[in-house]
């Protein structure tokens, strides 16, 4: 037995709602993020901070192994620093397209279009930066790590997106580089750059159709 003593306890909050009343709040929902899109074309239109402390607020409610939380957001809005980043990132994703990716891989993205260039990186208003914290001077070992900080990511697009909030998930490879833009210590490892900001008016994107739910769900 471990000698730790458990956390006190508090009771559960309960919103249940009737069973009308919830399938009407999930499909509405549902419907909602159905309109999520990956964005590359962004305005320069500034985003309330108030906004994004509560995006990020709502993805730090997320579970994580053990409750350690291993996750930093690094919210990048000075134009010198998105400019370094987008031009690390883009020598990095030169290398990968010219030298790394696999026929494969590049056949498989052809459709959507892209390519090393990485403009949204300063045209969005501010580009959050997600790390992954790992054991260090000032953090203790995590658990579940990738686990904790993808469901945290997932809680942040959300909300981003439920402000009416457009956002990219990228992940240039490999992306050491994001320490030293964002002066993060070596325990803190990139996980994933999330530019953000309203779409351009002119902004479009891939005509993609998603699986139905037929293809993704299985009940036994």
């Amino acid at each position: 037995m471990s000698g730790v003593a458990p956390l006190p306890t508090i009771p559960v909050r309960s919103d249940r709602m009737p069973p009308v009343e919830a399938v009407q709040a999930t499909e509405l929902f549902a419907e909602r993020m159905a309109q999520r899109r990956s964005v590359r074309d962004f305005s320069p239109d500034p985003v309330p901070d108030a906004v994004i402390d509560a995006a990020i607020r709502a993805a730090a409610s997320a579970p994580s192994g053990a409750n350690v939380q291993p996750w930093r957001f690094v919210v990048v809005s000075s134009p010198e620093r998105k400019r370094r980043l987008r031009e690390a990132a883009e020598a990095e994703e030169r290398e990968f397209y010219d030298r790394r990716a696999t026929a494969e891989w590049l056949d498989a993205i052809a459709p959507i279009g892209t390519d090393w260039r990485k403009p949204f990186l300063e045209t969005a208003p501010l580009v959050i930066v997600v790390f992954e914290v790992h054991q260090g001077p000032h953090s203790p070992k995590p658990y579940y790590v990738k686990e904790s900080v993808g469901i945290a990511v997932g809680l942040l697009l959300a909300a981003l997106h439920h402000a009416g909030l457009a956002t990219l998930t990228h992940t240039p490879s490999p992306m050491r580089f994001l320490n030293e833009v964002c002066e993060r210590p070596p325990e803190e490892r990139p996980n994933l750059v999330i530019p953000v900001g309203y779409p351009a008016d002119d902004a479009r994107v891939p005509d993609l159709r998603r699986k139905p739910l037929a293809e993704v769900m299985l009940r036994c």
